[in-house]
Order: C-alpha cells, then sequence, then structure tokens
C-alpha cells in the first residue's frame, strides 16, 4: 500500500503519528470495475491479493470463523483475488487501523461505524465507492442504512448490519395500569398518558441513561420532534424549535418522577426493568435476546414513538477501504460481495443482527420479536452524522445533565449546547 498522510485525522482521534509522507489518491484516477461476464458469472479484471479486517461480532468465535471461511472461499474461488483475513480487537481500534495505514501494512478493506465513517471521509482517508457501483443493485438496501455510510454526497461504504432500538413493554405493569398490551402507545402524548398512570401505581415509565451515549437518550426524542443536531455544513440546528421540545419532553419525565432519580448520570437500570419495577426500556435485538434467555415476564414491542417524526436509533456497521489501498478494485468488489443479499443472510444468522437488505430480513422466520424489530429499521437514524459526531457527544451530555439538575431550563440548556457545539467545530 502506498502511504498516505494521516496526520489531521491523527490529532482528532488524540493519536500523533509522525514523518509520514503524503500522496493524493483521487477517486477520479482509481480503475473501475469490470462488469461480471454474464456467461460465466465470474469477475473479470480483478487479481492479486487483499487484507480485510473485521471485530469479533459473536461470542461464539467457531460458528463466526466457518462463516467467514465460507464468504472468503467463495470470494477468492469467484474472482481469483487472495483474501488475508485478520480479526481485531474492538478497543483501540482507531488507533490500530490509523497506525496500520500509516505505517504502510493496514487492511484494504475494514469495519467501521457511523461516528468513525465521516472523520475518516472528511481527511480523505477512504476509497469513494461510486465509481465502483456501476450496475450494483443499490435500492435493495433501507434508506437510513446507508445515510451512515455518505458523506457530503460521496458514497465511503456498504451497510452489513442494523439496529433499531425501540420500547420493550413489560405487560405485567401494563395490566396494573389499566392498560391494553394490544394498543401500545405511539405518540408523546400517549406515552405522557402510560407514564402519569405508572408513576400513580408506583412504577417507573421508563428507563433514561443520562450517563450513557446521546444516541439512546436526547436523540431519538431529537429526531421525533423534527430537529437535528448539526449539518455537514456545519449548521448547528440543536437549540432551534425542535431542539428545544426535545430537551422539554426529557426535562418533563425528570420533574415528573417518570424516570428514577439517579437518570441524571445512569448507565442502566436494569435491576429496576427487570424486577418488574418499570413500564418500558429502550432496547434492540440484544435486549431481546436477553429477555427471552430469562424468561423474567411477558414483554411486548411497540413501533418506535412519533411526536412530529416517527424516528428512533440504531447503529449501522458498514466495510469501507482506505483511499490509499493498491488494490481498489478487488477491494471494492469485496465489500459488494461481503453486503449482498446471500452473504448478509450468512452474517446476520449468526451475529443475530438485522440485515441492511430488505431481500435479506427473512433471516428470522419464527423468531417474532427480531422479525418485528426488522421491520423498524427504517426509522432508524445512524446518529449525528459529522467529523465532530462523537467528540461534541459529551458537551451537550453536560448540558442535559445540568437541565436535569434544576440549574438551567430547557431553553438555556439547548442554547448553551449550540454555543458548545460552535466552539468545537470553529
Amino acid at each position: 500500500m502506498k502511504k498516505i498522510g494521516f496526520f489531521l485525522l491523527l490529532i482528532l482521534m488524540g493519536a500523533l503519528i509522525v514523518g509520514c509522507s503524503a500522496s493524493e489518491t483521487g477517486a477520479g484516477d482509481k480503475k473501475t470495475n469490470e462488469k461480471k461476464s454474464e456467461e460465466t458469472g465470474k469477475e473479470e479484471g480483478l487479481s492479486g491479493e487483499i487484507t480485510v479486517w473485521a471485530h469479533p461480532f459473536t461470542g461464539n468465535q467457531e460458528t463466526e470463523g466457518a462463516m467467514w471461511d465460507e464468504v472468503i472461499a467463495s470470494f477468492e474461488e469467484e474472482t481469483g483475488v487472495k483474501v488475508n483475513f485478520e480479526q481485531i480487537p474492538w478497543a483501540n481500534r482507531d488507533q490500530k487501523v490509523l497506525t496500520a495505514l500509516a505505517a504502510n501494512n493496514g487492511p484494504d478493506v475494514f469495519y467501521v461505524i457511523p461516528d468513525q465513517m465521516p472523520q475518516y471521509a472528511d481527511a480523505g482517508m477512504l476509497l469513494a465507492l461510486d465509481p465502483y457501483l456501476e450496475g450494483f443493485d443499490i435500492d435493495d438496501f433501507v434508506d437510513t442504512a446507508l445515510v451512515s455510510t455518505t458523506w457530503k454526497d460521496e458514497l465511503y461504504g456498504l451497510p452489513i448490519l442494523q439496529e433499531a432500538y425501540t420500547y420493550l413493554y413489560n405487560v405485567d405493569v401494563i395490566k396494573a395500569i389499566g392498560e391494553d398490551p394490544e394498543n401500545l402507545p405511539a405518540t408523546w402524548e400517549e406515552f405522557e398518558k402510560w407514564a402519569e398512570k405508572a408513576k400513580d401505581k408506583d412504577f417507573y415509565a421508563t428507563s433514561f441513561q443520562g450517563g450513557g451515549s446521546m444516541n439512546g437518550t436526547l436523540y431519538p426524542f431529537l429526531w421525533q420532534a423534527g430537529g437535528d443536531v448539526i449539518t455537514a455544513d456545519n449548521k448547528v440546528l440543536i437549540n432551534n424549535e425542535a431542539g428545544v421540545e426535545a430537551f422539554e419532553f426529557i426535562n418533563k419525565m425528570y420533574s415528573n418522577g417518570w424516570i428514577p432519580k439517579d437518570s441524571i448520570t445512569a448507565m442502566e437500570h436494569d435491576a429496576l426493568w427487570e424486577g418488574g419495577k418499570m413500564l418500558a426500556v429502550q432496547g434492540s435485538g440484544i435486549s431481546v435476546s436477553r429477555m427471552l434467555s430469562q424468561n423474567l415476564f411477558e414483554f411486548v414491542i411497540a413501533p418506535p414513538m412519533k411526536n412530529k417524526e416517527q424516528l428512533t436509533y440504531g447503529t449501522t456497521g458498514m466495510f469501507v477501504a482506505p483511499a490509499n489501498t493498491d488494490n481498489p478494485a478487488a477491494a471494492a468488489e469485496f465489500i459488494k460481495v461481503m453486503t449482498n443479499s446471500e452473504n448478509q443472510k450468512k452474517f446476520n444468522t449468526v451475529t443475530q443482527y438485522i440485515p441492511t437488505r430488505e431481500s435479506a430480513k427473512d433471516i428470522f422466520g419464527e423468531q417474532k420479536y427480531l422479525a418485528q424489530l426488522a421491520t423498524y429499521t427504517e426509522f432508524a437514524l445512524p446518529g449525528v452524522i459529522h467529523p465532530e459526531g462523537r467528540t461534541i457527544m459529551p458537551l451537550i451530555q453536560a448540558e442535559l445533565q445540568t437541565m436535569m439538575e434544576g440549574k438551567k431550563t430547557p431553553q438555556e440548556a439547548a442554547n448553551d449546547a449550540a454555543k458548545a457545539i460552535e466552539g468545537k467545530i470553529n
């Protein structure tokens, strides 16, 4: 691989690597992929080898390893390209990738999540995939899954997995407050009525993990109010009317006692939920699997809530290629093949995430809860897609916590969050 300078991004990630030479590798200079021969089904014009890095996605490495062996063997036979696969740990993954690429021994394909992609893309580190997608079926992907793979109108990755967070309700608590488990709240207004009834019966309405990620606290309400945090061109929106409405809703939940008193800094409320003291919690496929394994009580899943918009949070995982790969055509082809419908079924059957292709969502069969969650990915946004998305999160969190402590009004907290964001990006 040719060396390129990563100084800008290394500063961004808090690491410093010195002495990297720079060479420009524009997407327009890349050799585009030749089409598959319709007669043979073989990929023409590909050769050489690529290195692929991915993380462990399950606790069963034997099954996961067999899946990778099958996918890679098929790709190698189809294309003639040798694949060197390496599994790397989640811990310190940014520094490992950046250090390896700068030292000229990094991967040609690697896995990233939504808050990594715009940082890498904005620094010119990723290969734009658009030139390699002629004739490729992009329409089968869920629209929300492609949000996190695109930066400033360029596609830099293809998604392999998705999640959708929504409320799981305790059926016993629903009945205790005199409501119907087949008629769950669909709007903020309806949820508020149930929350007040839950409080009157000495239940909490829901969990609020104020010490955790904004993806699970403020952002879903912000999107449901019709708002956003920041645009790609650095316009800060968090303190507009919709933003303030989201702050107000959270403040109302806390002030009214619908969420626990420790919600300002809490990381979880598992004991309250599992002990039957809570009406609902936000959860995803992992939450469902845990509930089924514990078999504590009957639960039902509601569609994502709506205020002005029906939206929620759900991460997306994708494969990308570095801009300085020596084999861009093969790297792009591997990403395309890895995320096709057949391989998404294999990958997500093993990992139990939700496929990002509509044609692959039938893998859950009789797993009714996961099949239900899979229908909600159309509402699942992957977070704040911006190079500073990760770094502005604690700034917003601090203002939200100050508001919940009663030291600022929702408007003041939203305004100060906007100021903090502007100070970071300017």
